[in-house]
Formats: C-alpha cells, structure tokens, sequence
C-alpha cells in the first residue's frame, strides 16, 4: 500500500465534502445512503483513516466462503465493521444500494457502549470476513438504519443521544447473533481451516521453528490461514469453546507431555525447544493448565 494514497477524516463535515454531500446534522454521528454518494473525480485517494467507527451494509460483497463445489453463505448483501483509525479502501463508485453508518467515540462517552464495543471482536475483521446477511437478516437491519436516520434528520432533542445509543447497541447485538449463526453455517469450512491450524502448529514444532522464533502467536498462525487474528479467536471459539491464544496453550502442553514421555529432556530442556524463554513461564502454564483439568 502506498502511504501517498492514504487520506486521514478526522470529521463528519470533511467526509461530507468528499462524498458530496450536504453538511451533517450531527458532528458525531451520521447515516449515509449509498446512492446519494456522489464522488467528484480526484477527490478521493485509494484509502482513507477514519477517527469514527464504521458499519457499513452493502449490498453486494465480492466475499464468500467456497468449500469444494458449494458457497455457504447467503447472498442478500452484507456488513463491514471497521474501528477508528483502521485503514479500509475507499468507496467504489459502482457501489450504489446500501448505509453507512459513522459514529465518533465521543457520542459514547458517558454511556456503558463506550467500553462495550471494544467486546465485538467484528470491528477487528478483515473485509472478507463480512457478515453475510439472509433476507431477513437485512430487513432487520435496515430497519435500524432507517430509525437513526430518522431520528438524525427528523427530530435532535433531550432524547435523541439515547434512541441513538439504544439502536446501536441494538444493531451490534444483531450482528453479534448473526455471526454466529454464520459460523454454524460455515462449520464445514472453518473445520477444514481448523484442520490446516493443527497441521501449521505440527509442522512449527517438528520442524524447531520454535528454537529460533519462539513461541507461535496468534499473529503468525492467522496470518499463514490469511485471516484475522480476531475472527480466528471468535472461529476457534465457536468450534471448541476455546480462543486462539487458549488452542496455542493446549497445543503446548500436548507437545511437552509427548517430548517429557518420548524423550531423555529435563522439564528445562523441553520449555527451550518450545520456544520458552524461561523455563519458569512454561512449569507456570504447565500447573496452571492441570489445576484446570482437576477442577
């Protein structure tokens, strides 16, 4: 990516401008229809930094699970998420049906949603980890989307922040039952990416990788499955009961029960070829794990 390209909107009224729209009602929050996004030529670079919160439905998207010969998801459009000051390519200007839904950290402040949103790990995914939506799916959500923007454009009082705040709220817990949902519905794929996880973690410790880099992070496993750390954890979570970091620890103490049993190693020897740095940390996870296992 070239930094070049990379446009930074610290403000509703300067992503108005570019969208070629009308001055927002509201400095921290604002409903964008698709269709009246108009984007004059050489205004708008390949990809923009946002210091807002982003869902965006769409209601075409270009990702979908392939699984041998069949697709596993639905095709009635989908959602984005995106955090402030993540990086995400700019609109297409053939992308004409569906909402954008901004929202600064500061219109939270004051209410429990301020914290609660760093919870969805779905503001962390990657643009092919869409929510893919069945029809009524997306008339839900719709329909949230058309009640803030009602409330935007119709009607700004004493009760407006919390209307708002409430159908946020209730637009992430909808879209937190959906992607479980998805899933279930992708349990056929994501077993076979669960699959191509074990054979990853097999091939680092059988081949030492761990004596020259350490200990495998969530970060190497997703990034060698070409997903996000984050939909990998939720992933795991819904397959095992277990998040990614969780699976690593599992993976470890398998590992050291084979060499402890297989081999002549001490406890110390068998916590370096693993990748811990000090043997302290791996007899600390080693108990931990066990006391568990008795309760």
């Amino acid at each position: 990516m070239n930094r070049n390209n990379l446009l930074k909107i610290e403000s509703l009224t300067h992503l108005n401008k570019i969208f070629g729209l009308n001055k927002p009602v509201h400095p921290l929050v604002s409903v964008v229809k698709l269709e009246d996004v108009s984007i004059a030529p050489n205004t708008l670079t390949d990809f923009l930094i946002l210091d807002f919160y982003k869902i965006a439905y769409k209601a075409e998207l270009n990702s979908k699970v392939k699984y041998g010969q069949n697709y596993y998801d639905f095709g009635e459009g989908g959602l984005v998420f995106t955090a402030p000051n993540q990086i995400f390519q700019s609109p297409d200007e053939k992308e004409k049906q569906g909402y954008l839904l901004f929202i600064h950290p500061d219109f939270l402040l004051s209410y429990p949603l301020a914290k609660k949103i760093n919870l969805y790990g779905f503001f962390s995914y990657a643009t092919n980890e869409a929510l893919h939506l069945s029809e009524n799916e997306k008339s839900t959500i719709i329909s949230i989307f058309k009640i803030i923007q009602e409330e935007l454009n119709c009607r700004i009082d004493d009760f407006s922040q919390d209307i708002i705040i409430s159908q946020i709220e209730l637009l992430l817990s909808y879209s937190n039952r959906f992607y479980k949902r998805q899933f279930i519905t992708r349990k056929v794929a994501n077993s076979d990416l669960l699959q191509k996880l074990e054979e990853i973690l097999d091939t680092y410790f059988n081949n030492e990788k761990s004596l020259e880099q350490g200990l495998p992070t969530v970060q190497y496993l997703s990034a060698h499955l070409n997903i996000s750390p984050s939909y990998l954890s939720d992933m795991l979570r819904s397959l095992t009961g277990q998040n990614a970091q969780q699976h690593i620890h599992n993976k470890l103490i398998e590992k050291a029960k084979e060499l402890l049993s297989t081999t002549n190693l001490t406890v110390s020897e068998v916590a370096y070829q693993l990748g811990f740095e000090h043997p302290q940390s791996f007899s600390k996870l080693f108990k931990k794990k066990k006391r568990k296992c008795r309760l």
